[in-house]
């Protein structure tokens, strides 16, 4: 990892954190447990896994670093356990692929965000982007209120917020780590789940689908996101992202065949084609840059 460069570090993390969360909507579906003793297991397990392994590295300093980490710590504790409790609601209230495309929307929130906070206003090709963005969510969320799903979409968008505040919270926060705020929005996470929590048994299936998800789907993937916007935009860690978008609803109806309606892919394909236009151009003048 030495001797990769900054971009090639952040874009790395970025792709190999995706490439794992790609089976978790699929892992949500096949799962037989109660909604809220869902968001426990996916709170309680990661919450282990990482502290653990952060005492291992870290040890005593972990606590050091959350401390260090302040107002962005907050923030980021905050925006962290919110999505991680709206995304798995969205999914179980709305076709996959709606919840992935609002989700897709989030690097557009980033730069409206980092325009609003961090003073990094968006070029043209960003505004223009941001606006074909936003139609295609309008298009999406009427079908969905005739479809009955939209309160899963409303959560779906909820999600994309959530992480665009926290990328350009990591983005602002560039000499701190906020893993261990990370860790500790996950304790909350399984806290908050414990308040409305039917039962904690793990039948059949579950044994494995449940902790595998919450290791390889959640655990590994956030330490890599948290650490990913470091090296590069909180907006461009947000463009990988569309890979779970595009192979997420592929695993789901590979294996459960469920399908998402027209109006969905209509908008989706436009919001992935959009942003990875938008985002092959930014590398591209970034690139030339650089040369």
């Amino acid at each position: 990892m030495n001797n990769l460069t900054d971009q090639q570090k952040g874009s790395l993390l970025a792709f190999v954190a995706v490439m794992f969360i790609t089976p978790d909507s699929l892992f949500i579906r096949l799962s037989n447990i109660d909604t809220w003793g869902l968001v426990f297991y996916r709170g309680i397990i990661p919450f282990f896994t990482v502290f653990f392994g952060m005492l291992l590295i870290y040890k005593l300093d972990f606590f050091k670093i959350l401390f260090i980490s302040g107002y962005h710590g907050i923030i980021y504790v905050a925006t962290f356990s919110i999505t991680n409790i709206t995304f798995v609601v969205s999914i179980q209230n709305t076709n996959v692929a709606n919840t992935l495309v609002m989700i897709a929307t989030a690097p557009m929130l980033s730069a409206i965000l980092g325009a609003i906070f961090l003073k990094e206003p968006p070029d043209k090709k960003t505004l223009i982007s941001i606006i074909i963005t936003f139609i295609s969510i309008i298009y999406i969320f009427f079908d969905s209120i005739k479809l009955g799903n939209f309160y899963g979409d409303i959560l779906g968008f909820i999600t994309a917020i959530g992480l665009a505040v926290g990328a350009v919270t990591i983005r602002s926060a560039k000499s701190k780590n906020l893993v261990p705020a990370a860790v500790i929005g996950k304790l909350l996470v399984a806290t908050f789940a414990l308040f409305f929590i039917e039962s904690f048994a793990l039948i059949e299936k579950d044994l494995i689908i449940v902790p595998l998800m919450c290791i390889l789907c959640v655990a590994i993937p956030f330490v890599l996101v948290t650490i990913a916007p470091r090296f590069i935009p909180a907006a461009e860690v947000n463009l990988f992202f569309l890979l779970e978008t595009i192979i997420g609803p592929l695993w789901v109806w590979l294996v459960i065949k469920e399908q998402p309606s027209m109006e969905t892919l209509q908008g989706g394909a436009v919001i992935v084609a959009t942003i990875a236009i938008h985002s092959f151009l930014k590398l591209k003048n970034s690139s030339t840059r650089h040369n």
